[in-house]
């Protein structure tokens, strides 16, 4: 006798075959459009530390006292939309215990305005929409999506280049491990700025064009392996005047051994780092692998109630029964 499949067992494979063809579709498909650097950001990073600066008050460089550093970065959204890239406005102030909250950005002893544009699925620098400064390097205020155990060129904005980040193993911050990269920048220069002769050591000169030196006693960023968010970062600036043609620092207007992200900037930074991997593993692991342990065995058990076969159809007879009714 003919037998009809069973509604159950045409959902069953349905539904298996569905997750078998879902599971490597989030695995090569969707999660790679997941790992794109967001637009709609705005966060607050703050360094403290202790270390010299240049007192305008005092006219001198006073020494030991609290530094502050304090750095938000908003995403322009419209910008961004239309561009098709992530465009951050990033605005940063150097401030000293008198001198904050950092707010007040023209009491500060230094603050910057800038406009970063990255490609947000590489990373890689974008010059466009109004981008100030031109900047290169492979990481910024965030490193590319999966990050690899080799050196990597991060932007240095003070020194208006890129610096050499080499891999140095892992490393825990707030409990949570990621990739430590190291490195320093040797003293260079950055620029020149009008100051009264006696500051370098000219007093018979009114104005001199001072030269400003930049270096870095030690750069330390840990990074979330597979979205490249920087949970915790250390620095240490030194930025000094010499007087034309001189080898010899004249006069300290910034100097600190170590900076560092304050414990609630690293607890925010390992929430976001955390929130983004959980993200990405529900879609490139979590999901992939649950559709295809429910999809293989729906699969398996609509295959069999097919071959097994359902119940007659109401009404139909087999092949025997026409065979074995009367003649007429």
């Amino acid at each position: 006798m003919r037998r009809t499949a069973s509604p159950l067992s045409l959902i069953l494979l349905g539904t298996g075959v569905f997750l078998l063809v879902l599971a490597p579709l989030l695995v090569w498909y969707v999660q790679p459009r997941a790992k794109v650097t967001p637009i709609d950001v705005d966060t607050v990073t703050v360094f403290t530390g202790t270390g010299s600066y240049f007192d305008t008050r005092r006219i001198a460089t006073v020494s030991g006292r609290p530094l502050t550093i304090t750095r938000q970065v908003r995403g322009d959204v419209a910008d961004s939309v239309r561009s098709g890239r992530a465009v951050w406005d990033v605005s940063t102030s150097v401030d000293a215990a008198h001198t904050l909250p950092a707010a007040a950005t023209h009491d500060s002893l230094q603050w910057t305005l800038e406009r970063w544009v990255t490609d947000r699925r590489t990373n890689e620098p974008v010059h466009c929409c109004e981008e100030t400064p031109a900047f290169d390097g492979e990481a910024y205020l965030k490193f590319p999506f999966d990050v690899e155990k080799r050196s990597y060129r991060w932007w240095d904005g003070t020194l208006g280049s890129t610096v050499n980040l080499r891999f140095a193993g892992t490393k825990k911050v707030q409990g949570y491990e990621g990739y430590r990269f190291t490195g320093r920048v040797e003293p260079a220069k950055t620029g020149t700025r009008l100051v009264p002769g006696r500051l370098v050591g000219q007093p018979g000169r009114p104005q001199v064009l001072a030269e400003e030196w930049y270096s870095n006693h030690g750069i330390e960023l840990v990074v979330d392996r597979r979205t490249g968010r920087i949970m915790n970062a250390a620095i240490g600036p030194r930025k000094v005047l010499r007087a034309p043609g001189s080898a010899k620092d004249a006069v300290v207007l910034l100097d600190s051994r170590r900076m560092e992200f304050t414990p609630a900037t690293q607890r925010a930074q390992v929430a976001l780092a955390s929130a983004d991997n959980r993200k990405l593993r529900l879609l490139g692991e979590t999901v992939p692998l649950g559709a295809v342990v429910l999809g293989t065995l729906l699969t398996a058990a609509g295959t069999v109630l097919l071959l097994r076969g359902g119940r007659r159809a109401p009404g139909e007879r087999g092949r025997h029964d026409f065979d074995a009714a009367p003649a007429m």
